[in-house]
């Protein structure tokens, strides 16, 4: 199973790195969107993809599953999700002052 995940984590990483490389702005977000998901999937696989009862049933089970991963995982899943937002209305807002996402275009024009 792990190898499985390995792949997958770096199918994400690869395409996530190829659109931060592009020069569209919304591909740079979605981009960075897919690093995250792939860094979730690497926290979840570096903890070890156990199987037990969940730590708070009792004592008559006799291995548990470490909840820190998840809870570290879901944080992340949360913050990621508010940045992509407020990237992608940052992007929209530029782009209807500017009228264009594209990275050359912003970097040549002094738009002011």
């Amino acid at each position: 199973m792990e190898l499985y995940m390995a792949l997958a984590i770096g199918v994400l990483f690869s395409v996530g790195v190829y659109m931060i490389l592009s020069r569209s702005l919304l591909r740079v977000i979605l981009g960075t969107s897919l690093l995250t998901h792939g860094v979730h999937l690497l926290l979840l696989t570096m903890s070890r993809l156990k199987t037990g009862a969940a730590p708070l049933l009792g004592e008559e089970a006799s291995s548990y599953v470490d909840p820190l991963p998840q809870a570290l995982i879901l944080t992340s899943i949360v913050i990621s999700f508010g940045v992509t937002s407020f990237f992608f209305v940052l992007a929209y807002k530029g782009y209807q002052k500017l009228g264009t996402d594209s990275m050359d275009q912003l970097g040549e024009e002094d738009h002011e």
